[in-house]
């Protein structure tokens, strides 16, 4: 369908609450194609709606196990505790330390409207806690342990006509 605009932190759309998406419509089918299209063309693990600037509770996310859709998503058990890095399409150009539960169950609404549960661990369970998070204006940043760091894992310095590492 199409690429959407990512929102970038200092947007206030990333700071406000959003709202339920209370039936299926035509423009909200879009808006899920294109928020899908939109993570994938940014190498993204996941995206909410507010990111594009849409106020829904949409979420998409796809961990290498093919898209997942929560609509109206909502943590309803939550156990252990990992640590580890997360970057966010709306924060380009840095990652964070962030602990989160280590095992999650969701409960949502898929795209015809119909409830399900789901569970996840590991990158799932941190992906679910990290894009729901967005739903209420809260960001990663606001999580990390050790504040950014620059997502850069090598820096080049052209000298002499020649690439060399620092």
């Amino acid at each position: 369908m199409g690429i959407r605009e990512v929102r970038e932190i200092g947007d206030e759309i990333l700071t406000k609450q959003c709202k339920d998406v209370p039936k299926m419509t035509f423009r909200t089918k879009i808006l899920i194609e294109d928020m899908l299209d939109t993570m994938y063309e940014k190498n993204g693990v996941g995206l909410a709606a507010p990111q594009v600037g849409v106020l829904k509770k949409i979420v998409v996310i796809d961990v290498g196990e093919g898209p997942i859709v929560l609509i109206n998503p909502e943590i309803i058990e939550a156990s252990g505790e990992q640590t580890g890095e997360e970057g966010c399409l709306s924060v380009p150009g840095k990652w964070g330390i962030v602990t989160r539960p280590e095992r999650v169950k969701i409960r949502a609404l898929n795209q015809d409207m119909e409830p399900f549960e789901m569970e996840g661990e590991g990158l799932l369970a941190r992906a679910f806690c990290h894009e729901i998070d967005h739903l209420f204006g809260e960001l990663y940043v606001d999580k990390t342990e050790d504040g950014l760091h620059d997502t850069a894992y090598e820096a080049y310095e052209e000298k002499d006509g020649e690439e060399t590492e620092e």
